[in-house]
């Protein structure tokens, strides 16, 4: 989509105006902002422009004009400046990442407080695994004829084992034999392609009438599912209501209602993996019920194999250069701490 120079300096304007005022905005505040030296009649037919190229809405109580998803998302790409944080945002940021550095739960919920605070939007945290969790190697061990070991070794080189006592004959050989067919058929794959056809394929190869199969894929399943669970938290789903849009209470109850579920926190948009942060705005979400917010998300190197995630939800009217630069340190602060470092990375040219 082309625009002209004026049409990208209005297109700002209305989208700083209205971020910074939540009312529509009328030509003159254009004129008065842009320093244009047009009349508010060309400002007028460059917005009704606008708003015919999708970029701008008219609400019918008001002369003014207000961003649309696709407004915000030329903003985002083409006319917003890097944000460059204070020196009281960093002195904050720093202080308190340098106290609250302790066990991973603790990292996570305190970098979502903390984000919420210096946002006014919820803000969430979850850790998970930089790699797909998958079995390398399975040995099954006899130890008299009912009791055998399960013993694994997992793609991030962490061995795991379970003690087997059932009430029927274990002997060496059919050890032996299921041990081949596991390390033929359950390794190097995820635990969602351990499917129950597998399983019963791998009963007739091994001629298991048992249970035996059942028994050790069921172990191999749970351990998979386990090591690639992520812990997740949600912290300041009141500031919610202090924003205009969500004065609804309906609308409100959606939200929050999506963000309390754990299930659905996982489901948010993650960060690219070439960095920086990311924003997801209005029904560029792919859950119904954030078709009204917008979503921004970086990321950090929480250390084990884990990458950490923090992000702020809230409305699409949002200060997006502000949020993610502020998130951006957060994570690159906490990459440095969770790597062993002593001190923070300053930056250069604070203003605010």
């Amino acid at each position: 989509m082309e625009l002209s120079d004026r049409k990208k300096k209005i297109l700002r304007a209305v989208v700083e105006k209205y971020v910074e005022t939540a009312e529509p905005v009328g030509s003159k505040a254009i004129v008065n902002d842009c320093g244009l030296s047009v009349s508010s009649a060309t400002v007028r037919n460059e917005m009704a422009d606008l708003e015919s190229m999708g970029l701008l809405e008219h609400p019918h109580t008001s002369s003014g004009r207000v961003p649309t998803a696709q407004g915000y998302r030329v903003y985002v790409n083409e006319l917003m400046e890097e944000h460059r944080l204070s020196e009281h945002d960093t002195d904050t940021i720093n202080r308190a990442l340098r106290n609250n550095v302790q066990q991973l739960d603790k990292v996570l919920s305190d970098a979502g407080r903390l984000t919420s605070q210096l946002t006014n939007y919820p803000a969430y945290a979850l850790a998970v695994s930089s790699q797909q969790p998958v079995i390398n190697r399975f040995d099954l061990i006899h130890v008299d004829q009912h009791t055998f070991i399960i013993v694994v070794l997992l793609n991030n080189n962490t061995v795991k084992n379970k003690l087997v006592h059932l009430p029927v004959n274990v002997a060496p050989e059919t050890l032996t034999k299921l041990s081949a067919v596991f390390n033929a058929n359950f390794t190097g794959i995820p635990e969602e392609e351990m499917t129950p056809q597998l399983i019963a394929a791998s009963e007739r190869a091994s001629g298991d009438t048992s249970g035996f199969v059942a028994v050790i894929a069921g172990f191999a399943i749970e351990l998979l599912m386990t090591a690639k669970s992520r812990e997740t938290f949600m912290t300041g789903a009141s500031h919610l209501f202090e924003h205009p849009e969500f004065r609804d209470v309906d609308k409100a109850h959606r939200v929050l209602s999506y963000l309390s579920d754990e299930n659905g926190l996982l489901k948010l948009p993650t960060p690219d993996q070439a960095g920086g942060s990311r924003i997801t705005i209005g029904p560029e979400n792919l859950a119904e019920e954030l078709k009204d917010s917008s979503v921004v998300v970086a990321k950090y190197d929480a250390g084990d194999n884990l990458q950490g995630i923090i992000g702020v939800v809230g409305p699409t009217r949002m200060d997006y250069s502000k949020v993610a630069a502020r998130l951006q340190y957060i994570a690159n602060g906490l990459s440095w701490l969770l790597a062993g470092g002593f001190s923070l990375p300053g930056i250069d040219d604070r203003d605010s």
